[in-house]
């Protein structure tokens, strides 16, 4: 196993190569982990997780509202409790605090029926519709004239950051190599007798068999193969993170009525304690376009005066964008070209990080059905990653731990409470951070409500001087947790 970010590729013939280490793409690497195959995992960019699944709704969904009948609905319901149960077993924050699907008016109420069918035919029968009277009591600060909500108790909030680097550090640690800063510009030798080739920003890598898990990039990737089956069309979802006083007015997810675009503006918690309001569903045609807008935020702040109006009188601790791989069909693109050794996973949207695992079940599934022969699964080295969560006592709250290392007790991080000792573990890891931006996905290190202003300085100079001899990002700190205790209630 090893991971690289610069410099010539191995010049070894690889197995099986997946492109894109987002939350699909990481999944799928670890899932091949399980066989004798020698894999890569190949990354453009400078770190696991560094696209779309970075910025998004950190929902686990339960695939209630799912097309019945189709891929997506299939996977997101098997994703969703093969991630439940993962996260148990490594210590992936999650709070399972239910949704609520809320109708604002008459036309509203009327759909609601509707929608706990859809669920039901999707395997979902637990929703139930709540009266105004006990929805009020229920979120006794959303705002007026809300006149009833189905409830969808199994919805949960989870760590996205977590979960990708899980599935990353147990492919790595399993024998799958990992290439970072690795852009794949061109596939030739696609025949059925030839290897591929693929061309990248650090020189040629030769494959048996291919597994495009591009992102917003899968069309263009699937044009190097000679398919136009999709196109992505990048949808932006804008978000306003509220500081963590606010978690008090929240109690559950609070869902729209969807639409065509999606499930529209929501209010939730967040794992790390903050309230989320948002997305927005913007269709651009820029891949790049990840900034925020005035225009954004006022129809946000308009959504969320409705939703919850105390809500917009709490500080705002940061603002961000992200964009899903919408593309012009309504379910998944997971298809196997058995001649070119090749299986595409495109138009995964919202619902990627809760599907993760059952896509890459499904994927390893259609390689071994074109021949790929993946041999017989092995148990996985375990791993169990730092809880950022605040469901379970983080470092800064066990005096065991601080007892044993001080460097627990040394907060760097102040708004997030995050201690030098934290930051030490995840320089040292496994997949170390390539940026300041990548420790904070690990750590929370610079996301609190003064963004890095007063923690900036020192972050920056233990990124740039890691304390060597440190203990295994993805591995507990001394005297931490066994698998299992960090997972959600």
């Amino acid at each position: 196993m090893s991971v690289t970010v610069s410099g010539p590729l191995p010049d070894e013939m690889y197995d099986v190569v997946v492109v894109g280490a987002g939350v699909v793409g990481a999944a799928i690497a670890r899932e091949l982990a399980r066989y004798p195959l020698r894999t890569a995992l190949v990354e453009a960019s400078g770190d696991v997780g560094d696209g779309t699944s970075k910025a998004n709704t950190a929902i686990l969904h339960t695939g209630f509202d799912a097309v019945p009948g189709s891929l997506e609905a299939r996977l997101v319901r098997e994703g969703r409790d093969r991630l439940a149960v993962y996260a148990e077993e490594c210590g992936i924050p999650v709070e399972p605090i239910g949704a609520l699907l809320v109708a604002w008016d008459d036309e509203q109420l009327a759909t609601l029926p509707a929608l706990a069918r859809k669920a039901a035919r999707n395997g979902y029968r637990r929703t139930r519709t709540v009266c105004a009277d006990e929805l009020r009591r229920r979120e006794p600060h959303l705002g007026p004239g809300a006149v009833a909500a189905l409830e969808v108790p199994d919805e949960s909030v989870i760590c996205p950051w977590t979960t990708t680097l899980a599935y990353a550090t147990q492919a790595v640690r399993n024998g799958v190599d990992l290439h970072l800063n690795c852009p794949v510009r061109d596939v030739t030798g696609c025949s059925p007798d030839a290897p591929h080739l693929l061309t990248t920003g650090r020189g040629p890598l030769r494959t048996r068999w291919l597994v495009n898990a591009a992102g917003l990039y899968a069309d263009a990737f699937d044009r190097l193969l000679g398919h136009t089956d999709f196109s992505v069309t990048p949808r932006r979802g804008q978000l306003i993170v509220f500081d963590k006083f606010a978690r008090g007015l929240v109690r559950h997810i609070l869902l729209p009525v969807p639409t065509a675009l999606g499930k529209g503006v929501l209010v939730s918690p967040t794992v790390y304690g903050n309230v989320m309001l948002g997305p927005t569903a913007e269709d651009l045609d820029d891949k790049r376009a990840t900034g925020s807008t005035a225009e954004g935020i006022a129809f946000l702040r308009e959504k969320g005066r409705r939703i919850m109006p105390d809500l917009l009188e709490e500080e705002v601790t940061a603002v961000y964008a992200g964009l899903r791989a919408a593309t012009e069909h309504d379910d998944y693109l997971i298809r196997s070209y058995p001649e070119q050794r090749y299986v595409t996973v495109g138009g995964i949207r919202s619902t990627g990080l809760s599907a993760s695992m059952a896509i890459a079940a499904y994927v390893v599934e259609l390689l071994a059905e074109a021949g790929a022969e993946p041999g017989t699964a092995a148990e996985l080295v375990p791993v169990t990653m730092p809880n950022l969560g605040e469901t379970y006592p983080r470092p800064y709250e066990r005096a065991e731990l601080i007892a044993a290392d001080p460097a627990y007790g040394a907060l760097v991080c102040h708004c997030e409470r995050v201690s030098r000792g934290e930051i030490r573990d995840a320089l040292a890891g496994d997949i170390p951070p390539s940026s300041p931006e990548g420790l904070r996905r690990r750590t929370r290190a610079l996301g609190g409500r003064c963004q890095g202003f007063y923690c900036g300085a020192t972050v920056r100079a233990l990124f740039d001087t890691p304390t060597p001899g440190a203990p295994t990002a993805g591995a507990s700190p001394p005297g931490g947790p066994t698998p299992g205790t960090e997972a959600a209630r």
